[in-house]
C-alpha cells in the first residue's frame, strides 16, 4: 500500500476534534465517519484533514440532540433545504424541552417554599355572572400552545372592530386531560346583540356555581389549582357539573395578561362550574 503521509492516527485525529477514540469508533461501525484509510492488517484507522470538516459537524449534531442515525442523514444533506428544515425543528424541540425544564425548576421552588398548597393561589366558590363573548375555537398542539388562537382571534376583531368589555378567557372542551391535539376555545366578553361571521361565534353562558383558583404568577400553577380545586370538592362533597353543555366545562379566566403585566404578576381564575 502507498503511504499518504498526510493521514492521521485516530489518536491524533481525536486530539484535534474533541472526539473521543471510542466515539470515532462508534461513529466508524455506523458508517458516520469512516476512516479514510483503515489497515488491513493492523486494523488502525486513519484520517484525512478535509475530514476534520465532518468531525466538527458531526460533533455540532450530537452536540445539539440528534442521534447517530440522524447525523448520517443530516451529513449527506448539507447545503440543502431538508438541513435548514431538521436544524429548524431540532430548535423548536430544545425550546420547547427548555419551557418543560422551567417549569419543573418553578415548581420544585413553590414545594420547596410552600409545601403542595402554594401560598399563590387563594380558592372559593362563587357565582360567576352570565356571560355573552366572541370565541374562536380551535385545536393546537398542546395547552401552551393556546396563544396561536390568540394570534389568530385579535387580527379578527380588529377587522371587524368589535371592542372587549372584559377579561378574555379559555374553555376547554375536552372531557379529559389531553397531552396533544387540545380542543379549546378562547373568547373575549362583548356586548349583548353583538354579531360576528365564521370563525368567530357568539357564546352566551348562563350565571354559574363554580369553584374558583385564583392564581397569582406563572401559568405553570394552573396544575396545582386544579389540584386544589379537586381537594375542596371531595372535602365538601361536592360534584363538578357533568352535562354535555358548554356552561359545564372548564375555563381559565385572564385577569391580567402576558403582554401587559410580567410572570410574577399574572392573575387568572381556574374555574370549576358545579352541579
Amino acid at each position: 500500500m502507498a503511504e499518504t503521509p498526510n493521514l492521521m492516527s485516530i489518536g491524533r485525529f481525536s486530539a484535534l476534534t474533541r472526539l473521543s477514540v471510542r466515539m470515532l469508533r462508534h461513529y466508524d461501525s455506523h458508517g458516520v465517519l469512516v476512516p479514510a484509510d483503515i489497515d488491513p492488517w493492523t486494523g488502525y484507522r486513519r484520517y484525512a484533514p478535509h475530514q476534520l470538516i465532518d468531525a466538527a459537524d458531526v460533533r455540532n449534531l450530537r452536540d445539539v440532540g440528534f442521534g447517530v442515525s440522524a447525523i448520517g442523514a443530516l451529513l449527506d444533506a448539507r447545503g440543502t433545504p431538508a438541513w435548514t428544515r431538521a436544524l429548524q425543528m431540532q430548535r423548536a424541540e430544545l425550546h420547547e424541552e427548555a419551557r418543560a425544564a422551567r417549569e419543573r425548576v418553578s415548581l420544585i421552588t413553590r414545594l420547596l417554599e410552600t409545601g403542595d398548597h402554594p401560598m399563590s393561589i387563594t380558592l372559593t366558590r362563587t357565582t360567576v355572572p352570565a356571560l355573552t363573548a366572541v370565541a374562536l375555537r380551535g385545536t393546537v398542539a398542546s395547552y401552551s400552545h393556546e396563544g396561536e388562537l390568540w394570534g389568530r382571534l385579535m387580527p379578527l376583531l380588529a377587522e371587524r372592530s368589535i371592542a372587549p368589555i372584559g377579561a378574555c378567557g379559555v374553555i376547554e372542551h375536552d372531557d379529559q386531560y389531553v397531552e396533544h391535539d387540545v380542543d379549546l376555545s378562547i373568547f373575549l366578553p362583548v356586548a349583548p346583540g353583538t354579531t360576528v361571521d365564521a370563525p368567530l361565534t357568539v357564546i352566551e353562558l348562563p350565571p354559574r356555581d363554580c369553584l374558583v383558583a385564583r392564581v397569582t404568577g406563572p401559568y405553570e400553577q394552573i396544575a396545582q389549582a386544579h389540584d386544589m380545586i379537586n381537594a375542596r370538592l371531595v372535602e365538601d362533597g361536592l360534584s363538578p357539573r357533568g352535562d354535555d353543555t358548554l356552561a359545564s366545562r372548564v375555563f381559565n379566566v385572564y385577569l391580567t395578561t402576558p403582554d401587559r403585566v410580567p410572570g410574577d404578576a399574572l392573575v387568572t381564575d381556574v374555574c370549576r362550574p358545579l352541579n
